[in-house]
């Protein structure tokens, strides 16, 4: 099957899915970016298969200018004359690929995979980007959710199949070396969406005198939260994968309360290294976490007692060991990807 990987090919999430799908013999992958492409797109889509629009999109939204592109990514389609076109993150991407089948009268059939805010965000702020999403999502033969709470909005929204499946882990880390019962871990953008800020009340009421927090990511709040960090704080800025792999097997917590979320990889990473979760109280994140029994679950402005986090402490092993096999069941990415083509073949044949 020749199938067009549509997306942020900056990103590192869509360059993960490019080597799922690379590594899979029935497909011939192709790629367009809305920007450039990461350097680790090289070894897996040739040049003569991509298209880079080199624009510029705003996370934030108000990115219009990319609709200017429409008529080139529609000629360029209309060459590759691919068997799909998967659309990452419905509201931009998603809806520039159903434009251009339109207008091009592209044998393509869509798939989608939504990204979180696309769908549990996006199509709140105007009735037109509810119909907008409405319509991408009617148009696709096939979605992917990485949490069973987006599946349920994306069928509300019109979906018509949706394959739900984490945006798991490529591979499972080693074993974790003895942790640091203090110690906890962060890394979620320094953004008001992940509300890094009570990641900073929480650690300043624990009960350890000792406790430690490393601040991994940056974003537009950084500053203000180092000037407010309590001592022992240390933000270590954006990271990549290898420089995060220590941060989370020394950690035995890991921290994360954003405001809105759908399953998070980091999440997932956190329990693969053996970390306890303390997770803000979201549908998704209880899809992952049993508050008291592999993590912790926190309402909004909830500071776990002592008495808490020391049964959770006196199973910290235990709790390793279940996490690490939950994700090494459920989340690995590869498996995962290789269904998901499998039914791209069901839905073509």
């Amino acid at each position: 099957m020749r199938l067009v990987l549509f997306g942020d090919a900056e990103s590192p999430h869509l360059l993960k899915w490019a080597r799922a799908l690379a590594a899979l013999p029935q497909i011939e992958l192709w790629s367009a970016s809305s920007r450039g492409f990461a350097p680790g797109f090289d070894g897996l889509v040739k040049a003569e298969r991509r298209l880079a629009l080199a624009t510029t999109p705003d996370a934030a939204g108000g990115n219009a200018a990319l609709l200017l592109t429409l008529l080139r990514l529609t000629r360029w389609l209309r060459r590759v004359d691919a068997d799909w076109i998967h659309a990452h993150y419905l509201t931009s991407h998603g809806t520039l690929a159903w434009l251009a089948r339109r207008l091009g009268g592209l044998r393509a059939r869509l798939v989608g995979s939504a990204w979180g805010s696309d769908v549990l965000v996006t199509p709140q702020h105007s009735a037109p980007l509810r119909l907008l999403t409405q319509a991408v999502l009617r148009a696709c033969a096939l979605t992917t959710s990485d949490s069973q709470v987006m599946a349920t909005r994306m069928r509300e929204l019109g979906a018509r199949e949706v394959m739900v499946f984490p945006f798991g882990l490529e591979a499972m880390p080693p074993p974790p070396p003895p942790k640091l019962d203090h110690l906890l871990f962060a890394n979620r953008g320094l953004e008001p969406i992940y509300a890094p800020q009570r990641v900073l009340a929480l650690f300043r009421q624990l009960p350890w005198p000792d406790a430690q927090l490393v601040v991994a990511n940056d974003g537009s709040l950084r500053a203000a939260l180092q000037a407010a960090a309590p001592p022992r704080t240390q933000f270590v800025g954006r990271l990549d994968a290898a420089a995060m792999a220590p941060h989370y097997a020394a950690a035995r917590w890991f921290v994360s309360l954003p405001l809105s979320d759908s399953v998070s990889v980091s999440v997932i990473e956190a329990m693969a290294h053996g970390c306890i979760p303390i997770l803000s109280d979201l549908a998704a994140n209880r899809e992952l976490v049993r508050d008291g029994d592999n993590g912790l679950i926190v309402a909004d402005g909830e500071q776990p007692d002592a008495q808490r986090l020391q049964a959770l402490l006196a199973r910290a092993d235990a709790i390793a060991a279940t996490n690490r096999d939950w994700v090494a069941r459920h989340a690995l990415f590869g498996p995962c990807v290789a269904a998901f083509v499998a039914r791209l073949q069901a839905l073509a044949a």
